[in-house]
């Protein structure tokens, strides 16, 4: 694959109202295809930039080590190389070619082929002089959005390209750099062959380094090697004092002074230096940046999932949250329709009815996708339905697991022609095929079939009231000692889980017996009633139910055991439960 396409976007810095306008203007111009083409997939430039970065930082240590003064921009890269090198490495891994080509991508105009998104970070890196703050890209990409809608898979991804343009730009400095290094280096050398009149062997500054810079560059930056040759002469007073003066007349020839010159260079190198210090900061500020708050609050299909009329969608935890987003974009990639579109049409459908229909997610996960799918007008393919694929997976084990075990009983009986050794050999054949075959599908439908992801409720800031919870311990109590012990479990585990509106109760059930009531039965609740009385002081609730709770179920009769049987051995133990509480709560 041949990579030829780079994106290079040049502009002043903007304020940030300007840029708003301006990101709105260039939202209005972007023709948008569905794809974005590969020869623009920006990694393996960016692989180069990084080593360009790289050969810069070591030739500055090695200028270090000679003598020679750094650029001051310089002094950011060998400070912060590990960060653009972290960096780098992040972007390979997670910008792979296959997800750069899925972005949308522009039509028209001199960015044709590269992915929108990109195009928008370059444009926001390039009027800002690299400078990033969380707030502010909130509201350019807000203000992008107010002309062309950005779909949830860009807005989620928007880190990376900034990093891809910051580096970029980090380049160019590097570049600039290098050429100045080298530009004093070639000063340096003049400097001792001319001035201190050193032989070849005596020489630190070859001229061998030269070679590695491109004459191109070094004919239009003289600037630095003027400033620095200038700079140096001076050092040498007197000595240096008549080629100073042919230096000055040189530069008199072209039209401007040294005085002049070494403005302009002290001014390049503070914007560099400013520009350079602006990239590693952002890259930082990017990498510690909350992309979800961002996500959250410029999405506009996450705006539309949080008026779910159920009011269910905003109390659930982020991973169902991304789950949900995730089940849009799937859909809107197989229908080719708007996202934004579909979260509408969610809420039409979510709207009026009761119950688990009222909820968003009935339409997206659950059979109400039938329905969506019907607004939406896409015909989807006759899919199977899970009764039938139930019956066809264990079908398909079954006549495979009876196929092996035939030939493996065949194969063994081979010299032995009779009907009953075969049938007996591929029963017993039959086992292990089947633990086999069963074995080989639950890997290759592992690996095929996508997993279906429980829905969760978020309580990481603790349980409200609506959803009350009572943390339940059933368990054989035989003894006082017994109970006290559990009891003091109780407490370690409501400390474990401090919140309001948990509770906690020992669910206690009594042994087998002939009677119904033992001596020990009424010593029991009463020594649990007494332990849930202290706890319930030293942990007072403002609550109607008391944090520890302790039930004692008395023995029932049962017929075909013939005796008074515990609450463990009877059924609905638990439902039984839940009706007491009712009754007494």
């Amino acid at each position: 694959m041949n990579i030829n396409k780079i994106l290079k976007i040049n502009g002043a810095p903007l304020d940030k109202k300007q840029l708003e306008k301006h990101l709105q203007n260039i939202a209005s111009s972007h023709n948008l295809v569905n794809k974005s083409q590969k020869e623009t997939y920006p990694v393996p430039h960016l692989i180069e930039s990084f080593n360009v970065i790289q050969e810069v930082y070591n030739l500055l240590n090695e200028h270090l080590k000679l003598g020679i003064s750094i650029h001051p921009a310089g002094e950011w890269l060998l400070d912060n190389l590990y960060v653009i090198e972290e960096c780098v490495k992040q972007i390979k891994q997670e910008l792979t070619l296959k997800k750069y080509v899925s972005f949308v991508g522009i039509a028209n105009g001199s960015y044709k082929g590269f992915a929108r998104i990109y195009v928008l970070a370059s444009e926001i890196i390039a009027y800002t002089d690299n400078r990033v703050e969380r707030k502010d890209l909130e509201d350019y990409l807000k203000s992008y959005q107010e002309k062309k809608t950005l779909s949830m898979e860009e807005i989620w991804n928007i880190g990376i390209f900034l990093e891809i343009a910051i580096i970029e730009n980090i380049r160019e400095v590097c570049e600039k750099i290098y050429v100045s290094q080298m530009e004093k280096y070639k000063a340096e050398n003049i400097v001792e062959r001319l001035v201190e009149n050193k032989t070849k062997q005596e020489q630190v500054f070859k001229n061998g380094r030269l070679k590695r810079i491109e004459k191109n560059l070094l004919n239009d930056m003289q600037y630095s090697f003027v400033e620095y040759m200038s700079y140096i002469l001076k050092r040498y007073g007197k000595k240096g004092y008549s080629y100073l003066k042919v230096l000055e007349e040189t530069v008199e020839l072209t039209g401007s002074s040294v005085s002049d010159i070494i403005k302009k260079e002290h001014f390049d190198i503070a914007v560099r230096k400013v520009s350079i210090g602006n990239s590693i900061t952002s890259i930082k500020k990017i990498q510690r940046i909350n992309f979800l708050e961002i996500f959250e609050k410029v999405n506009g299909v996450e705006e539309l999932l949080k008026k779910d009329p159920s009011l269910v969608y905003e109390k659930m935890d982020n991973k169902t949250k991304e789950y949900y987003r995730n089940k849009i974009k799937e859909i809107s990639k197989k229908t080719k329709i708007s996202e934004i579109y579909i979260a509408r049409k969610l809420l039409e459908l979510a709207n009026g009815n009761e119950k688990k229909k009222s909820h968003i997610g009935y339409y997206l996960i659950d059979e109400g996708i039938e329905e969506l799918y019907k607004v939406l007008k896409y015909k989807k393919r006759n899919s199977i339905k899970l009764k039938e694929r139930v019956k066809i997976y264990i079908t398909l084990i079954l006549i495979f697991s009876i196929v092996i075990s035939y030939f493996m009983a065949k194969a063994l009986n081979s010299n032995i022609n009779n009907l009953t050794i075969l049938i007996i050999s591929c029963i017993l054949f039959f086992i292990p095929a089947f633990e086999l075959i069963n074995q080989i599908f639950s890997y290759v439908l592992s690996k095929i079939v996508k997993p279906k992801l429980i829905p969760k409720m978020d309580f990481s800031k603790g349980i409200n009231k609506e959803n009350s919870t009572m943390v339940v311990i059933p368990t054989i109590v035989n003894s006082k000692g017994k109970v006290r012990d559990l009891i003091e479990k109780l407490e370690v585990f409501y400390l474990a889980n401090k919140s309001d509106n948990i509770y906690f109760c020992l669910l206690g059930d009594c042994t087998e017996s002939s009677k119904e009531e033992e001596e020990k039965d009424l010593e029991i609740i009463e020594e649990g009633k007494e332990q849930v009385e202290i706890l319930n002081k030293k942990y007072e609730s403002s609550s109607k139910i008391p944090i520890f709770n302790f039930i004692y179920r008395k023995r029932q009769w049962n017929e075909k055991e013939n005796s008074y049987l515990g609450w463990e051995r009877k059924r609905g133990m638990l439902s039984q439960f839940n009706e007491y509480l009712l009754r007494k709560y």
